[in-house]
């Protein structure tokens, strides 16, 4: 299942870091501890056997919720890779039954789980017909699809590569990017479901967008070429927001990426300044007239 293999995948970049693992804690619907004895008298083992098999009320109810949850999370990536409107009465009618608070429950839930793996997030669009859609936590092209048409997300990929940056020390070797890609099962040159062909979208438009910089590394030779940080990914998010990102996909908080926290921290101060500030819109605007 995408969002699932998703939470795996963004993971694999602070413990590529080989610094924070993630918690060997999952939740299953189906991970009830075998209780049974090997001793004791042939009733006792049929009723145990009879109780392993037939689920209690609450096993049942956390099956279906989470059947439900899947449901609505595959609704919803149908829904934004199509472009459609994401209607309260659709999402109603996927889930069944349900009261009003475990709806409230699944729909955070669902769009937690869709964040922590795409970087978009549901936002209402249209309170009068209770109308959502998915949006991209950066302002790339076509609401984060990159490309023309249908499609899913590439936010995801670009905050985690950002992550990678990041913690590399602000620049990272192309070597270590596509080792950290190979991780997630992404490869240059082999058509990928969600990001098409990884070497162009990453080598070519996502710098051409000015998200990464890709430059050759210094006084290197042979030539060797490095990713930074471009000056739309500065413009738009921040070493803190990467971080917490990150730690969504991680169920953890950004302070667990220690040191990077204290640098996202003393980055944060530094972003308050007039002189930041100003240098940011002059760049936000320089890059308007590139645009236009």
């Amino acid at each position: 299942m995408v969002i699932l293999k998703g939470h795996q995948l963004l993971r694999q970049v602070a413990a590529y870091q080989g610094s924070w693992r993630p918690s060997s804690t999952t939740i299953t619907s189906s991970g009830a501890l075998d209780t049974r004895s090997d001793k004791g008298d042939k009733s006792q083992d049929k009723e145990h056997s009879w109780s392993s098999e037939v689920p209690s009320p609450e096993t049942s109810c956390s099956d279906l919720l989470t059947t439900k949850l899947d449901l609505l999370e595959q609704f919803l990536l149908c829904k934004y890779e199509m472009q459609e409107p994401i209607l309260k009465e659709d999402m109603l009618k996927i889930v069944g039954e349900i009261n009003p608070d475990q709806f409230a429950d699944l729909i955070k839930t669902a769009s937690d789980h869709i964040e922590a793996v795409f970087a978009v997030d549901l936002k209402e669009v249209d309170s009068s017909n209770h109308a959502y859609d998915l949006v991209s936590k950066l302002n790339l092209p076509n609401n984060g699809r990159v490309y023309a048409g249908n499609g899913l997300p590439k936010t995801g990929l670009l905050m985690s590569i950002l992550g990678v940056i990041f913690m590399k020390g602000n620049s990272a070797t192309e070597e270590d990017i596509w080792k950290f890609l190979n991780i997630m099962e992404v490869y240059a040159g082999r058509e990928h479901r969600i990001y098409g062909e990884p070497w162009k979208l990453i080598n070519t438009d996502l710098v051409q967008l000015q998200y990464l910089e890709y430059r050759q590394v210094p006084d290197s030779d042979p030539a060797r070429y490095e990713f930074l940080w471009g000056p739309r990914a500065r413009a738009e998010t921040s070493k803190m927001q990467v971080l917490q990102f990150l730690a969504k996909g991680g169920d953890t908080g950004p302070s667990a990426f220690s040191p990077w926290y204290e640098e996202a921290l003393r980055d944060e101060e530094r972003t308050r300044s007039p002189q930041y500030t100003f240098t940011l819109n002059y760049t936000v605007d320089c890059m308007r007239l590139w645009d236009w």
